[in-house]
């Protein structure tokens, strides 16, 4: 296998975490009694340009399917976060009635819904169709193809080149990284902005964050690998934001090449922070396998002393991060009974793999488990709030990462 960027031999395993299933793959009742679709799930790293890329297995419609279950608009952080952000660029690019924005990968419409109330023109590119059906019954106009470079020149042709192009966790999900970024540049007007969030390769290795790890993310990304693939399309980065989001992320700002803004202090600052944590040095990377052995064995413990204890452990958040720790794990119902989900999507199926029921919130008053692990780690706080009856019962919140912590 070569490096998805550069085109160098890949000889460096950065993480294993054996066989797994797709990670947003969940099944019905009938499919339980099916032969489950599985692939290796190995990270390598590219010694010569940095990119964290999965090994070639899956392919994308295999992965994003009618039936992708993930809706952005289930989570009430995330909408405010999406809100935020619009008020912050439209402020910050003075985006008016007259301008254009494109969102790739604009899920059910979470984000775009803001700059149609506000009466930006706007388009989204959304290749599932269950999420491009919700966005386009709330007024948002979408393409429902994957993006690259075919797809932004026939957007040209058409006379729609973007004042704003926004990608919000989709970098890191595409497997041909220099197509999407190349389609970036040609669908940027002149003096045009891009965004993109995806989180940091630094957080996940510095946090123990190998829970992010599955199929549906090719790329694992740094600003200094993310500045030189922009520069190799003729763009480049021009400032970076640091934000909480998904356990650290980055927010990066792209323009032409040649555009005359100046590279700001934040992206010099980061890419020096990057080098002095080793992210362009083998040990780093090297050394990771041995840290996600020991969060994963941890929790194995953990469950089997719950389990002879007689203690009920069930969980909270059906989540793609959660299959990966589960699955790598080799945790089932049996050590773990139900996974509760907001979302109704995810309702009533089961969790690829570990094979776990998915209830809907209310099982958590239902069943009363004495524990409760929040496999979406990032949403800790959200979920301790909305589920706050679980203390009624004396039960506790749990996450395995960075470290075993009880809440």
């Amino acid at each position: 296998m070569k490096c998805r960027h550069c085109n160098t031999g890949l000889k460096h395993v950065f993480l294993d975490l054996g066989i797994a299933p797709p990670s947003n793959a969940y099944l019905s009742a009938e499919e339980l009694e099916q032969p489950e679709k599985v692939f290796p799930l190995k990270l390598f790293v590219c010694h010569n340009c940095w990119l964290v890329q999965t090994e070639d297995y899956s392919q994308r419609h295999e992965l994003f399917t009618k039936e992708y279950a993930y809706f952005s608009s289930v989570s009430s952080s995330w909408l405010d976060h999406a809100f935020r952000y619009t008020q912050m660029i439209t402020d910050r690019l003075n985006l008016t009635k007259e301008s254009f924005v494109i969102e790739v990968a604009s899920n059910d419409g979470y984000l775009l819904k803001n700059f149609v109330q506000a009466g930006i023109p706007c388009l989204g590119i959304e290749p599932t169709d269950s999420t491009a059906e919700a966005a386009e019954k709330i007024g948002i106009p979408v393409i429902r193809e994957f993006f690259g470079e075919d797809l932004a020149k026939q957007l040209v042709n058409n006379g729609k080149k973007a004042d704003l192009i926004i990608g919000n966790n989709v970098y890191a999900h595409v497997p041909d990284i220099n197509d999407f970024t190349k389609g970036l540049k040609a669908v940027l007007k002149p003096g045009g902005t891009i965004t993109l969030e995806f989180p940091h390769l630094m957080n996940l290795i510095q946090y123990k964050q190998f829970d992010t790890v599955y199929h549906e993310h090719y790329s694992y990304l740094s600003i200094y690998t993310v500045d030189k693939i922009f520069r190799a399309a003729g763009l480049k980065v021009y400032d970076v934001e640091e934000l909480p989001t998904h356990g650290g992320s980055l927010r990066v700002f792209g323009c032409h090449l040649d555009d005359a803004k100046e590279i700001s202090e934040n992206v010099t600052g980061l890419k020096q922070r990057e080098k002095e944590f080793g992210l362009q040095d083998l040990p780093v990377y090297l050394n990771f396998q041995k840290e996600a052995d020991q969060v994963t064995e941890n929790l194995l413990q953990f469950l089997k002393e719950q389990k002879q204890q007689g203690k009920k452990v069930g969980a909270y958040g059906a989540a793609a991060k959660g299959n990966t720790l589960l699955n790598y794990g080799k945790i089932n119902s049996d050590l773990v009974s139900f996974v509760c989900d907001a979302a109704p999507s995810k309702q009533g199926k089961y969790m690829p793999g570990s094979h776990i029921p998915i209830l809907h919130p209310s099982a958590l008053s239902e069943q009363k488990p004495d524990w409760v692990l929040i496999l979406p780690w990032n949403l800790e706080k959200e979920i301790v709030k909305q589920q706050s009856q679980v203390k009624e019962w004396d039960g506790k919140f749990l996450v395995s990462l960075p470290e075993l912590k009880v809440i």
